[in-house]
């Protein structure tokens, strides 16, 4: 792992590989370029790198109400599961969110990514919601960190 490095998405090259993990992972939610650019203004988002191989992303949506709770999401191809890869993101991810502010942290994850939720579930989070988006057929499962 000393060679996994993080970057913030800092032009079009690095925003397209944010975009492909996150379109891989969940293909139920396929983001344009331009859609990537606009949560960029809006969310933390990091790209982690092995070498110069692409590994995973992440996204913080930072507290935003009364609640002081954040989002806190990991994403990691399928390749490069059970590695540490996961736990790096998470970790850098609940380190921004704090820095932030939150006092709450929650994640999401696609019901169909069996992956994501046992990591999530393994490091604390209970599920609070499931619902379907307008047009989905695959429950999103809201979780928070207990």
């Amino acid at each position: 792992m000393s060679d996994l490095r993080f970057q913030q998405p800092d032009g079009d090259a690095a925003l397209r590989d944010w975009q492909h993990v996150h379109n891989v992972i969940i293909p139920t939610h396929v983001l344009s370029l331009e859609e990537v650019r606009e949560r960029s203004e809006r969310h933390h988002l990091e790209i982690a790198y092995l070498g110069d191989a692409l590994v995973g992303c992440s996204t913080v949506r930072p507290p935003t109400d009364d609640t002081l709770t954040a989002t806190v999401i990991a994403r990691v191809l399928s390749a490069y599961r059970g590695q540490g890869f996961g736990e790096a993101l998470y970790r850098r991810g609940l380190h921004r969110a704090r820095e932030l502010g939150a006092r709450v942290i929650e994640t999401v994850v696609l019901s169909s990514n069996e992956d994501g939720l046992r990591f999530a579930r393994k490091h604390g989070f209970i599920e609070t919601e499931r619902y379907l988006l307008p047009g989905d057929t695959i429950p999103w499962i809201d979780l928070r960190l207990s």
